[in-house]
């Protein structure tokens, strides 16, 4: 194949910043960048540990910057070991802990702090942030982790099992590709899959091949699932409390881990009064639904256009101004914030005080007419099961459903119409008949299903969509799941995460049920064998099935009002 690599090296330290190379326990020094506000004062202090460049456009902490000093915070912006203007080992997650700590030890012993912290950012370094609670420093008075998961290095370690046990998360595709790229050594390399090769591992081994190096994330993780031990000093969650706002998007790649977070602090009687909610119809690159597709209006696009950037930066970093303004400088009372703030989206933005909202309700929808579901007329239906159907599909290792877009991280750039998908034959379709009023989808969605196999194990995806007038299928939420013990009697709770959705008057729901999503996830080889290493791939017929006394359906949370 052909071989182009792009390289993002080091920006420069803008002269609004001052570097210094802080020490951490081991002798590795991190390039930390400090801005500060006008005074002579101690003050607080906003920190964020990043992997993608202190200094690069793409994260834009200059730009952040006054918005920051402005309000009197110190803004503290670092490299992580290995990246960038930073020393040391090149590694993901392992570290964070540790040097969370000593950063937060460092800014403490600063002339210009007061001795309280609080910590934002997105993704990667939302993750750095659960990393800092984990080591239990002091300092850390709140955090604002947005678009992103506590167990974010463990989402390719089949960690995470549904309630029942059955259930296991799919192999992100996408997480071995974000170590490869990101983490083979301090800068960001952007070059080339060899999606086509098998077994599915050596797809990337032309590439490490070419440049000369291999990134030790990756060869943890791939093909071995080892859970990368982020945590010495144990979990965040059992960690001392601090205030969390979650910042979650309704299309993010990381929605449901996110969510994931969120419900199970609020199970914790300790961790429960200190957690907020703002949810918005964004994906993990900030691109918003009501602008979407994006690459028809270029002139929304932030990451390229520079109007767009200056026109989304408040509406960023606002809500975490607002909040450490409450448990970080304690210049306003905790009741000047809301516990949820949420967009519906098609419509605009709610307050809440709990999630769901009060007067949601659970709708069930189930699926009828199996027995035309794989040519795309299955139903979808409130009234029930009557008598006992089955549909069959057939999973081709060789003949993968293809992802919807080329980089789910930015998904409303494309925001595909998926219709046509729906007219594979390896693709079950259940459509509802045409709302006669507006329906708010406010809450959880999941897809209850009994599935059975011709395989020892099989993968199930769902992707509920909304279709418009004209037929075109717009994604709402997905979910997937790999099924360790595929039976007619068991059923599975696919969990296809939580929105806020507005589906309008005339349109209609739909379901795809299928057993394959390539590039997004690695497909299932149709064998016990470890789908990484799997060199005879086997078709494998899949059957859903259905009865009155145990009904495969879908269950919507909705606006009981």
């Amino acid at each position: 194949m052909e071989f182009e690599v792009i390289t993002t090296e080091a920006g420069e330290v803008p002269a609004s910043a001052t570097q210094y190379m802080v020490r951490m326990r081991d002798g590795v020094h991190l390039a930390t960048d400090v801005y500060l506000p006008d005074g002579t004062a101690p003050t607080q202090t906003v920190l964020v540990r990043i992997c993608y460049d202190k200094n690069g456009r793409y994260t834009f902490m200059d730009l952040l910057a006054p918005f920051v000093t402005n309000r009197g915070y110190a803004f503290v912006v670092q490299d992580v070991r290995g990246k960038f203007r930073s020393e040391g080992t090149t590694m993901a997650f392992v570290h964070e802990s540790h040097d969370g700590y000593d950063t937060l030890e460092w800014i403490s012993n600063q002339p210009w702090s007061d001795g309280r912290v609080g910590m934002f950012g997105d993704s990667y370094y939302g993750f750095t942030q659960w990393a800092a609670v984990a080591s239990g420093h002091r300092a850390l008075r709140a955090i604002v982790p947005r678009v992103t998961s506590a167990d974010l290095g463990m989402v390719n370690s089949g960690r995470h099992r549904g309630p029942e046990g059955d259930i296991e998360d799919v192999d992100w595709f996408v997480s071995a590709s974000y170590l490869s790229h990101f983490w083979l050594d301090q800068f960001i390399h952007d070059y080339p899959i060899d999606i086509g090769r098998r077994p599915l591992r050596d797809a990337f081994e032309a590439a490490f091949d070419a440049l000369g190096k291999r990134s030790n994330s990756f060869d943890v993780v791939v093909p071995r699932k080892i859970p990368l031990q982020v945590y010495p000093d144990g979990h965040p969650f059992d960690a001392k409390p601090v205030p969390v706002l979650h910042s979650v998007g309704w299309f993010d790649n990381l929605q449901i881990p996110h969510m994931r977070d969120y419900v199970e602090l609020l199970s914790r009687p300790e961790w429960a009064p200190l957690q907020y909610l703002i949810a918005d119809s964004v994906d993990h690159e900030n691109y918003h639904l009501e602008l979407a597709p994006i690459e028809e209006h270029v002139e929304h696009d932030h990451i390229v256009n520079d109007d767009a950037l200056q026109r989304l930066m408040p509406l960023y970093l606002e809500p975490a101004l607002e909040f450490f303004d409450v448990f970080l400088k304690g210049a306003n009372p905790v009741d000047s914030i809301p516990r949820v703030r949420w967009h519906l989206g098609h419509e605009v933005y709610h307050e809440s005080a709990i999630w769901p909202p009060a007067g949601a309700v659970e709708r069930r929808l189930f699926l009828g007419d199996l027995s035309s579901a794989s040519a795309g007329e299955g139903t979808l239906n409130g009234a029930g099961v009557v008598q006992s159907d089955s549909a069959s599909w057939v999973h081709d290792p060789t003949d993968l459903v293809p992802s919807a877009v080329e980089n789910s991280f930015s998904f409303l750039y494309w925001y595909p119409d998926e219709a046509a998908t729906g007219r594979r034959e390896d693709v079950l379709v259940f459509t509802s008949a045409p709302l006669t009023e507006a329906l708010d989808l406010t809450g959880p969605v999941d897809l209850y299903a009994r599935v059975s196999s011709s395989a020892p194990t099989t993968d199930v995806y769902c992707k509920l969509l909304d279709v418009d007038e004209e037929g075109h299928a717009h994604l709402i939420v997905r979910g997937q799941g790999h099924v360790l013990e595929p039976s007619s009697d068991r059923t599975s709770r696919i969990e296809m995460g939580h929105t806020g959705y507005r589906v309008r008057p005339g349109h209609r729901l739909r379901v795809h049920v299928s057993s394959s999503d390539f590039p997004e996830y690695v497909p299932h080889p149709g064998t016990d064998e470890n789908p990484w290493l799997a060199e005879d791939l086997r078709p494998s017929t899949q059957t859903l099935h259905t009865d009155a006394v145990a009904p495969s359906y879908l269950r919507l949370t909705v606006n009981g009002a």
